[in-house]
């Protein structure tokens, strides 16, 4: 009827209307951040000062994208305050149900207490990773570059110093560590903390021999080559830096706000509660009860679904608690100015995009040192060649992390990384725009954290709970007993 067409166009006006005022409102704010912000009044804003290196990458005074742009804004904050609003809802639904099953309030964090046990070995484990990284690295290359400069034989030096630094990466740093952790059986959390470690320590002992090795090459016939050689003050902090590219300097903030880094380890730790009680709600009663089943499809496929709501809460978390909160705490301690360590992924219509943005910091490792050199030794070609040696090299470590971190080996993210990740690079690559491919790429992102959260949660059940001897296939990982899942994990 003509009524009904003109109350039609009267609501679209005014949803029009509406929406026109809120993105006004946005985009205000933005700009208004840009200008009088907190953050150029903190000395955190692009400034001029730019550090060149040997690998072609610059170092600038940034901010990440969502520090700069989405978290001083009052309506993208607001998601923020729907996160910690479901977190009071995990912690109070959690409380009443422990209340109706024990009558009485019950606070104990048995998983937590469970998952970072053995501390006082994993701190012991890293003050000897980090003494040595101190001083092992930093002693080779300075006797390494004294007798380069004045031996009559440079090549035979350089080789003989060369094999004892593998040497040092692959059992100091490599078997030394992981042995004391499959030894001592220690639990997920406390395995992540000395084996993230371990990879990190031996990413920047590589990038601290490859950015001086050539610089000390190219000035051996200079008298005045020692000094260019770095000081044991820059390469303490370069360890300590949120970065894996060495530079013997870094643009560098006027002062520290201890209130800032207060405030970001304090959301860490809410970060860390946060997965616990995920764990706690989400997914120890999903598999209590998938755990009583045979192996079937149905159930598997019922039970990837249900681990997506978890699986995408981890990946926000993880990457809040660590790319965000762990890595700026460490910057505004150490006055580091370049705070890009991670760009907008989320907005992301590519994954080729999507892995150069996720994660800048380990991003610029990769490409330097593993895809340019890669191109550098092949004489420019082969790029498709070089783009494939960085997928086997982060899913080898992915999966690395994880068998030894879990206790198994279950190459589910190596395939999901090799197979699915790589398909996708080049299928949904950048000249792939608009809204529906970035849908895309977040359903995929989804349905791979479901795939993950499941099948790794029902391999660990399997492996603690399942008797040994029995015949192993694949439904073996629904023939755990139900009372052994609330114990430890």
């Amino acid at each position: 009827s003509l009524w009904s067409q003109h109350l039609k166009l009267d609501l679209m006006k005014e949803l029009d209307s509406q929406v026109s005022e809120f993105m006004d409102g946005l985009i205000e704010e933005s700009v208004s951040l840009d200008d009088t912000g907190p953050l150029s009044q903190s000395g955190l804003a692009t400034g001029p000062l730019r550090v060149p290196n040997s690998a072609g990458c610059v170092v600038n005074r940034r901010v990440s994208a969502s520090h700069s742009e989405l978290f001083e804004v009052n309506h993208i904050r607001t998601i923020y305050h729907m996160f910690i609003a479901l977190l009071v809802l995990f912690i109070f639904s959690t409380l009443v149900v422990d209340f109706i099953d024990e009558g009485r309030l019950v606070l104990d964090f048995d998983l937590l207490v469970y998952a970072f046990g053995q501390f006082p070995l994993v701190v012991s484990t890293w003050m000897c990773m980090f003494l040595s990284m101190l001083v092992v690295p930093f002693a080779l290359f300075h006797v390494w570059a004294g007798h380069y400069t004045s031996s009559g034989h440079p090549i035979v030096w350089s080789v003989l110093v060369g094999s004892v630094f593998l040497l040092y990466q692959v059992y100091g740093l490599g078997i030394l560590p992981t042995s004391v952790v499959l030894k001592n059986g220690l639990p997920p959390a406390s395995c992540f903390i000395i084996i993230m470690e371990q990879v990190r320590l031996m990413m920047k002992a590589h990038s601290f021999v490859r950015e001086n090795v050539p610089k000390v090459v190219a000035s051996r016939n200079d008298k005045n080559y020692s000094l260019i050689l770095p000081h044991f003050s820059q390469y303490l902090y370069f360890l300590f830096a949120p970065t894996l590219i060495y530079r013997d300097n870094y643009p560098r903030n006027p002062h520290i706000r201890w209130g800032y880094v207060g405030t970001k380890f304090s959301q860490v730790l809410g970060c860390l509660f946060y997965a616990y009680y995920v764990f706690v709600r989400l997914c120890i009663p999903q598999f209590r009860s998938i755990s009583m089943q045979l192996f079937d499809l149905r159930a598997m496929v019922l039970c990837v679904f249900n681990s997506i709501l978890p699986g995408a809460l981890v990946l926000f978390l993880a990457f809040f608690a660590f790319l965000h909160c762990w890595l700026n705490a460490f910057a505004e301690m150490l006055r580091f100015g370049d705070r890009m360590f991670y760009k907008d992924w989320w907005n992301s219509t590519s994954f080729a995009n999507y892995y150069r943005t996720w994660n800048v910091v380990v991003h610029d490792w990769l490409y330097y040192y593993v895809y340019k050199d890669y191109l550098l030794m092949t004489g420019k070609r082969f790029r498709t060649g070089a783009m494939l040696f960085v997928f086997t090299v982060s899913a080898v470590v992915h999966e690395y992390i994880l068998a030894i971190c879990f206790g198994f080996f279950y190459p589910v993210l190596f395939c999901l990384f090799m197979c699915f990740g790589m398909m996708f690079n080049f299928i949904l690559h950048d000249q792939r725009k608009g809204p529906i491919w970035n849908i895309i790429m977040w359903t995929a992102l989804f349905l791979g954290q479901g795939v993950l959260i499941c099948l790794y949660s029902q391999e660990w059940y399997a492996q603690r709970y399942c008797p040994l001897d029995e015949v192993i296939h694949f439904s073996h990982h629904a023939v755990c007993l139900s009372e052994s899942l609330g114990q430890n994990m």
